[in-house]
C-alpha cells in the first residue's frame, strides 16, 4: 500500500488537476482533531486550520463528515465556509447556515430512540461514568476514559442486546455504542446525498474508524452512478486503527500530523 509522501502527492494529482470539480471530505475526530479523553475538549489545531482554509478556497466542495452533531463538528473545526455532515450524514449543515437540515424519516424516529436511551441510561451506567450523547435520531454511549472501561463495556453490551431486542440497530465504534433506528444511516449515504447531483472529476475521503468504511463505499457508489470520476480513500493510522480500514484504504497517513501534510499537499 502506498504511504510515502511522494506517492501520496501522486495519488492527489487528479484533485489538483481539477480543484474546482473536486471534493475534499474529512472526518473530524482522529483526523482533523486529535482524539482526547473528554470529547468536549476536542479541537482542531491552528496549524491544521490554516491549510484547511486554503483548501476550502481552492476546491469546489469541502466538507467534514462526523459522527458528532453537525453544529458540534463546526465548533471544533471553527470554519463556516464549508459543509458539515453530522450524525453520520443524517443532518447537513451547509456553509453559512445557522441550523442543519434533518432527514424527515429519521426525525420521525427521534422520540423513540431518545425514550429508549433515557430508560436504558440508568444508575449502573451513571455510576460507571458512561457518557450519554444525544444526536437526535441517534443515541451514543461513550466509555472512553471511564474509571473502569472493562466494566463499562460489559454494561453497555447489555444495553446493546436490549436495543436490538427492541428493534433498534446498534453500531460499535472506538469506545462508543450508537443506538440507531432501523433505517440507513451511514457516512456513505450522507456523502451520496450531498454529492449525487454534482458532476465531479475527483474526490478524496480521509477517515480513521470503522464508520469511515461506509464513506469509502459511498465514493464507490458515486463512481458506479457516473457522477464521480476518480476516488481516493485515505486512512489515518493510530494505535486504534481497525485492520479493515487499512485493508480498504488506497493510502495511509500517520495521525493528525499526516492529515495536515495531506492538506498541504493538496495546495502544491
Amino acid at each position: 500500500m502506498p504511504s510515502d509522501a511522494t506517492t501520496l502527492e501522486e495519488l492527489l494529482q487528479p484533485l489538483r488537476d481539477a480543484p474546482e470539480r473536486s471534493a475534499v471530505l474529512l472526518d473530524v475526530d482522529g483526523v482533523l482533531a486529535p482524539i482526547v479523553q473528554q470529547p468536549d475538549d476536542a479541537h482542531m489545531p491552528e496549524t491544521t486550520r490554516r491549510p484547511l482554509i486554503e483548501v476550502a478556497r481552492r476546491y469546489g466542495t469541502v466538507a467534514c463528515v462526523s459522527g458528532r452533531r453537525a453544529s458540534d463538528a463546526r465548533r471544533i473545526v471553527s470554519l463556516g465556509s464549508i459543509a458539515y455532515l453530522g450524525s453520520h450524514g443524517s443532518e447537513v449543515l451547509k456553509p453559512g447556515s445557522i441550523a442543519p437540515e434533518l432527514d424527515m424519516e429519521l426525525q420521525a424516529w427521534t422520540r423513540r430512540v431518545q425514550a429508549f436511551a433515557h430508560d436504558a441510561f440508568g444508575e449502573k451506567l451513571r455510576r460507571l461514568r458512561v457518557r450519554l450523547e444525544d444526536k437526535e435520531a441517534i443515541a451514543a454511549l461513550h466509555w472512553r476514559g471511564t474509571p473502569d472501561e472493562e466494566a463499562s463495556l460489559s454494561a453497555i453490551e447489555e444495553v446493546a442486546e436490549q436495543a436490538e431486542e427492541a428493534g433498534f440497530v446498534t453500531h460499535w465504534g472506538r469506545k462508543v455504542l450508537e443506538i440507531r433506528p432501523p433505517v440507513r444511516i451511514d457516512k456513505g449515504a450522507g456523502i451520496v446525498g450531498l454529492l449525487k447531483d454534482t458532476q465531479l472529476a475527483a474526490a478524496v475521503y480521509v477517515g480513521d474508524d470503522m464508520t469511515d468504511l461506509d464513506a469509502f463505499r459511498g465514493l464507490r457508489e458515486l463512481q458506479e452512478g457516473g457522477t464521480l470520476g476518480y476516488a481516493l480513500r485515505v486512512g489515518v493510522r493510530s494505535d486504534e486503527t481497525p485492520a479493515e480500514l487499512e485493508g480498504e484504504a488506497d493510502a495511509m497517513v500517520e495521525g493528525t500530523d499526516g492529515v495536515r501534510g495531506l492538506l498541504r499537499a493538496l495546495l502544491i
